[in-house]
């Protein structure tokens, strides 16, 4: 049977892949999304995220803080799933007000909505984040398993980028992180998805509405947008090769994520939407595996081909973690996820893809510049 969903920032980089997904499996598809320049360029409707979907759903150009926008859009809707909110770790530690006003207020509205007025949502899925966690979870020989807190910045400042335990100081060991780990925000944006997803699932409980929330490590693939210099460290460091500029590694390079290729992304969500299984559950996404940030570079640099170095700052980001990788244990067992497309493959067809686009202006250095005059980067 066809469901009427409704997807918040459906024209943005992943929205855009599920809208085309839900589509051909033959659901019918409402995209709420305001076309954020930061996402889709200054000539937002000419965007090629939001191209690829005109005329195939039902677009409303709003925003989630928007009670008239939301009322629209939900109209005849049975399912939701929201994603949009505003993105970036740096940025949102000094863009407070931003962030709490889409990413809690836009849910807060839509929460209000549920519970008071003649809607007939049944089912909804909420974007969470890896970054919830902050450091995630370690091993101590000492102590066994152990959630370190925020790295010391004397620390820091001395070149001692590693974990540390929080009973007994000894270097740590990093484990994947399941649902069940230490919830310990680094960052306003790790606040803002954390509560975000706990409203979501008690109130969405509260009305005997189904809710999954979804909790994404990096995201990655095709349709990423190469002119954001606030997230997506492998559009970043393309739009960088590919302007012929040397790339900047914080830290020591080591630092490491888990990066999953958008089609699993989207696999995952529909998994969550369409799944009674997934009822009420919260649910990490990722590959399940870690890459340091320094090999992220250097293979970027072998792909394009480019004459580009690799250069290692010392330099480190407030907000910024060491390690965190997903433990997929539970959605794999639950809901049959897997992961099917590997950081190798990924990286190929990412590359292909950015290879085909025009070649977008580097904003790193003042993204950079930025967070250094407001203190977030040492």
């Amino acid at each position: 049977m066809s469901k009427n969903i409704l997807i918040t920032g459906g024209a943005g980089f992943i929205g855009s892949n599920l809208s085309l997904k839900f589509i051909e499996l033959g659901h019918n598809v409402t995209v709420l999304d305001n076309l954020s320049p930061q996402v889709h360029g200054r000539e937002s409707s000419n965007s090629a995220l939001f191209k690829s979907i005109e005329g195939k759903v039902r677009f409303i150009k709003g925003c989630v803080t928007s009670k008239c926008d939301w009322e629209s859009a939900l109209i005849g809707v049975d399912t939701v799933i929201h994603l949009a909110a505003e993105t970036g770790t740096g940025q949102s530690m000094y863009q407070i007000q931003r962030y709490s006003n889409v990413n809690i207020g836009g849910t807060s509205i839509l929460l209000d909505l549920l519970s008071n007025g003649d809607f007939q949502v049944e089912k909804l899925v909420i974007a969470s984040s890896r970054s919830i966690y902050g450091e995630g979870k370690y091993h101590c020989k000492e102590h066994g398993i152990v959630y370190p807190l925020s790295r010391v910045f004397a620390d820091l400042d001395n070149g001692t980028f590693d974990v540390k335990c929080p009973l007994c100081n000894s270097q740590v060991v990093d484990l994947p992180t399941d649902e069940l780990s230490a919830i310990q925000p680094e960052s306003h944006y790790a606040i803002t998805k954390h509560t975000q997803e706990q409203m979501v699932m008690l109130i969405g409980k509260s009305l005997g509405i189904s809710s999954v929330s979804l909790r994404f490590q990096n995201v990655y693939g095709p349709g990423q947008s190469l002119s954001n210099p606030y997230t997506g460290i492998l559009s970043i460091f393309s739009t960088i090769i590919r302007n012929g500029n040397n790339i900047n590694v914080f830290e020591d390079g080591e630092e490491s994520r888990d990066f999953v290729y958008i089609s699993d992304v989207v696999d995952s969500i529909i998994l969550a939407s369409l799944k009674n299984d997934a009822s009420n559950q919260i649910f990490n996404v990722g590959s399940g595996v870690k890459t340091s940030v320094i090999e992220v570079a250097n293979m970027l640099v072998k792909a394009y081909n480019s004459a580009s170095t690799v250069n290692i700052t010392g330099e480190y980001r407030i907000g910024d973690i060491r390690h965190n990788y997903a433990d997929l244990d539970k959605i794999k067992n639950t809901l049959g996820f897997k992961p099917k497309v590997d950081f190798n493959q990924g990286i190929t067809e990412f590359v292909r893809w950015v290879k085909s686009q025009d070649i977008a202006e580097d904003k790193s250095c003042d993204s950079l510049l930025e967070m250094k005059e407001r203190g977030l980067m040492k």
